[in-house]
Formats: structure tokens, sequence, C-alpha cells
């Protein structure tokens, strides 16, 4: 449901406002002399990225700081994608439940506050074009009925989720011999509702010994089509092969589980 953020933010502020002032009364054309709200410190998911696949379920967190020589009424936030607020092609958490911890002292300036929005990737996220950066709008409302909103106070980086398989052959092989490694790399194609392949990006192939704790990189490796992997080594001890592919500015990092080869 796409929301114009003038709207979303009275219907939240209104919300808010039950827990946090009394009810709020007409809205003042001009804003105060004393100048608009001041938001800081935006905080989005812990500062991680935000990776969703297919049927992501997961509650992401806002945080911010609100100050305003007039004292906070309410505040509230949410995320959203687009060319702009007036045309956006998504929203995340335009109606969530959230709290603004206004301090319990005579007009309070300065307000830390907490929206936190559940997420569920199946119904928010219909197409591929919502990878990459989404925007937070933070609003608030003075103890004198100003309002102040920031269509970019902070920013979040919403990801596709990506999977990597790896196989190891042949099994068991001789020392010295040749062992193919082959793999896929996949993401979450929010558009068609699967995972597809993802060509062309740099996977890096590694090696634990056995016995070890640590991998070492052996080379770099570049998905085909179909997001396809295929490379060889030599065999030179028992221990896990697997591949690590880092990420991209618009797909989460995914590493294999290792693969176990008996070199004899």
């Amino acid at each position: 449901m796409r929301i114009r953020p003038a709207v979303a933010a009275v219907s939240l502020a209104t919300a808010l406002s039950a827990s946090v002032v009394p009810a709020a009364t007409a809205h003042a054309a001009d804003r105060a002399a004393s100048g608009p709200t001041v938001f800081s410190d935006v905080v989005v998911n812990g500062g991680k990225d935000i990776v969703l696949g297919l049927t992501t379920k997961k509650t992401v967190t806002i945080t911010w700081t609100a100050t305003d020589p007039d004292g906070i009424g309410a505040s509230w936030a949410y995320l959203w994608h687009g060319p702009n607020t007036d045309d956006e092609d998504g929203i995340l958490g335009a109606y969530p439940a959230g709290t603004c911890e206004v301090p319990a002292i005579a007009n309070p300036t300065t307000a830390d506050c907490t929206v936190s929005i559940a997420v569920d990737a199946a119904r928010d996220l219909d197409h591929n074009g919502l990878a990459g950066r989404w925007n937070v709008l933070a609003g608030a409302q003075d103890r004198t009925d100003d309002w102040t909103e920031i269509d970019v106070a902070g920013t979040a980086s919403v990801k596709r989720l990506a999977k990597v398989a790896v196989n190891a052959s042949p099994e068991p092989v001789k020392k010295g011999r040749t062992v193919t490694v082959t793999g896929k790399l996949t993401r979450a194609n929010w558009s068609s509702g699967s995972y597809t392949g993802y060509q062309g990006q740099s996977v890096k192939l590694q090696f634990r010994k056995k016995g070890s704790t640590t991998y070492t990189t052996l080379k770099t490796v570049t998905t085909g089509s179909g997001g396809t992997l295929r490379t060889t080594t030599k065999a030179k001890a028992d221990g896990y092969f697997r591949y690590v592919f880092t990420g991209s500015a618009t797909t989460g990092p995914a590493t294999a589980a290792g693969d176990f080869v008996d070199v004899r």
C-alpha cells in the first residue's frame, strides 16, 4: 500500500500522542520561531544491512534522537524507497507500533525514540528494484503543535538474500591429482518469487585443512551463466572446500558449508 508521507505521519503521530502527550490541538500553519526539530543518531537495524529472502519475516528497528527547544510531543519514522516521497514505490513501517521515550520533566527538549517495523518480504517486496538504498523519513510534533518532517534523516540498505552451493570431486582423490570444485550462486528474485542464478560475480574458493579451524583463499572464481561456478585445484591434504560470496550493493553475502575431500 502506498501512502503519502504527510498522511502516514499524521496517522502515526495520532497513535503515538496517546502514549506520550495529550491529544494534539489544531495544526499550526507556521513553524515556531525557535526553529524546527533536529533529528540525530538515526540508526536502522543496528547499522546492519536488511537482508531478505522470498519469505523472510523480521523485525527492523529504527532509533533516533529528536531535539526541539519547544519540547518533543511525539515523533515517528519509517522507511521509504522511490524517486521521492510523493511517488515512492515502497514503504516499510508506515504504521509501526512505536514508542518515543520522552523524559519525565517539564517541557523536555530531547527524546530518544524507537520504532519497530514488522517486515514480511512476501508482502512488502514485489520487485527486484527495491533492493539497495532506502531512506528514513523522520517527523516530530513539538509541544506548541508545530510539525517537522525530514524526508532523508538517514538511510538503510535492503538486500536480496543469496545462497551458494559447493561440490568437490572426485572423493577420495590421490594426492597431487586434480580436484574439480563446482557450485552455484543464487539470490532471491522478488519479481519472480524464486531463487535465480547470479552471473558475473566474484566468489572466493577457500580450503580448510582437516584439524584446522581456519580457511585460506585459494583463488577467485567468476560466476557463469545461471550463477554456475567451476574451477580446479590440486589435492594436497584432507580438508574442506567452500565458496564464499562477500555480497554486492543489492545482494547479501553467502558462504557454502565446507565439502570434505579425502586425499590418499
